[in-house]
């Protein structure tokens, strides 16, 4: 995956799956909706965790211990990039391709088997990846800006 060198805070690619607790695989576009993303096995599942997002810059962190790992890796709906997404407080709204997200949470405790924490010692999504809710509606697409409202 190559970042976008326009510049920016922008989505680099929008994933999903088919079950929970596996890997997503990126996807052409996607379709937010109130309950998270159209196609996800999470879709529907909380009103808290709609949509996941991770900087490509945290995963660098763990491509740096030597792990290959790529768009979907950590679960993430939303890879992006040039945007600091740690530090973005609960509540704040995000312009993301024609949809109205709002960060509803940060971080989120790995799960049991959670292969990148076994294999590297560390994982970045309990302390850098976000979850938002949806406000509006919309479709998303790698490529799309992200505006922070």
């Amino acid at each position: 995956m190559k970042r976008d060198e326009r510049g920016g805070a922008r989505v680099l690619s929008v994933n999903i799956s088919d079950r929970t607790g596996e890997v997503k695989r990126p996807v052409d576009s996607a379709e937010f909706r109130t309950g998270g993303v159209v196609g996800d096995a999470h879709f529907g599942l909380s009103d808290i965790k709609q949509v996941s997002l991770l900087a490509d810059e945290s995963a660098d962190k763990i491509r740096k211990l030597g792990l290959s790992v790529g768009a979907g890796a950590f679960a993430e709906n939303l890879t992006t990039a040039g945007v600091d997404l740690k530090n973005l407080p609960v509540g704040t709204r995000l312009r993301i391709g024609e949809s109205l997200c709002e960060v509803s949470q940060i971080g989120k405790e790995c799960h049991a088997g959670c292969t990148i924490k076994q294999q590297a010692g560390t994982c970045v999504m309990p302390t850098e990846g976000i979850f938002t809710r949806v406000l509006e509606g919309g479709r998303v697409r790698p490529g799309d800006a992200i505006a922070v409202l």
